[in-house]
């Protein structure tokens, strides 16, 4: 049984959700050095991510995404965290009228691009 099992449905069709999932992959691999292998099919698609301490598997279809991941020991202590950060931003996502542009936006913010650099007193 996975430690973390989250399903959100969406109405983004197979295609706008196949795209939002991939960028999720790539993202998770240069950002969380995730391994990442995506596999389309007829009508659903599957992601599957492991790193240290995570592995799971993203289930992506024309109606809803469905995530399973099982949490190593360490990372497991943090499971409440962890599960809440991301029914957060998924639910964040979803709720925009463009999410693959919500999805820049929040990469961008994460990474610290677009942000003012802060005044220096000399």
């Amino acid at each position: 049984m996975p430690d973390i099992h989250i399903e959100r449905a969406h109405k983004l069709g197979l295609a706008k959700a196949r795209e939002l999932a991939f960028k999720w992959a790539e993202t998770a691999e240069a950002k969380l050095d995730m391994d990442c292998t995506y596999e389309e099919g007829k009508s659903s698609d599957l992601v599957t991510f492991t790193r240290s301490g995570v592995n799971g598997e993203l289930k992506v279809t024309g109606s809803k995404f469905e995530l399973e991941a099982r949490l190593g020991f360490l990372l497991g202590a943090f499971k409440d965290r962890i599960e809440a950060e991301i029914t957060k931003n998924l639910d964040e996502l979803l709720a925009q009228d463009d999410p693959h542009a919500a999805f820049d936006k929040a990469v961008a913010k994460a990474s610290g691009k677009g942000a003012k650099p802060k005044a220096r007193k000399a």
